[in-house]
């Protein structure tokens, strides 16, 4: 176990038939530290190796955000908005949106699941609605919009024409989420990144996208630890 900056970090080791040296990678979204040794290389050895590093290792994980729980008292950054959570055990336990405020009830060991469900459902109704509103404007049908926790992507469109977003585009800037569909709908015209892709995003925005790619990599990972 490792620790930086309050944040404690488990370490996971991954065998590569494909590695040729040892290689140590802090996982900002997640708080992992990730080893990658080849085959021949023994668990001790890499251990020990590893343990070298523990400095460097330290740094990076006290740059990182530290994990926010989400329930009464917290807030909620709905839209790069702060919205407090308000919570009283004798209301109902569906989850609320009213004004800046998000509301609930219900016992309160329950609160940030039901959160987390209720962040789900209301990101994939605005970002139905933010693709169907692109693919309108680009001439093109979308199969199936859908929601999920990945953390390798904020969006994939596969050539069937159904596109999946991660859910906590519902915690990033207006410009950023809307950003981001305007790139997925674009696939359904040009399955690659050339530059008619490029200017198709461009155009369905009506602005340039790269200010929301540079939000998603300076603050997305920060994105991944809230509820975590």
């Amino acid at each position: 176990m490792f620790r930086g900056g309050g944040t404690e970090a488990p370490l996971r080791l991954s065998v590569s038939p494909r590695a040729r040296v040892m290689r140590l990678r802090v996982d900002p979204r997640t708080a992992e530290v990730l080893l990658t040794v080849p085959r021949r290389v023994s668990r001790r050895r890499a251990l020990e190796w590893a343990a070298g590093h523990r400095a460097w290792i330290e740094q990076q994980l006290a740059r990182i955000e530290p994990a926010q729980g989400l329930g009464p008292g917290t807030e909620i950054p709905l839209y790069d908005v702060p919205h407090p959570v308000e919570w009283d055990e004798r209301r109902s336990r569906v989850v609320r949106l009213e004004g800046g405020t998000i509301v609930t009830g219900g016992p309160r060991e329950t609160v940030q699941p039901r959160l987390l469900r209720w962040l789900a459902r209301h990101a994939l109704d605005v970002l139905s609605k933010e693709t169907a509103e692109f693919a309108s404007k680009a001439g093109v049908g979308v199969t199936r919009v859908s929601v999920g926790d990945q953390r390798s992507r904020w969006g994939s469109c596969s050539s069937s024409g159904a596109i999946r977003y991660s859910w906590r585009l519902i915690l990033a800037p207006d410009w950023v989420r809307r950003a981001t569909v305007a790139h997925e709908v674009a696939h359904r015209v040009h399955m690659n990144h050339g530059p008619h892709f490029h200017a198709l995003v461009e155009t369905l925005l009506e602005a340039d996208p790269a200010p929301a790619r540079l939000w998603l990599r300076r603050h997305g990972a920060a994105l991944h630890r809230i509820g975590a």
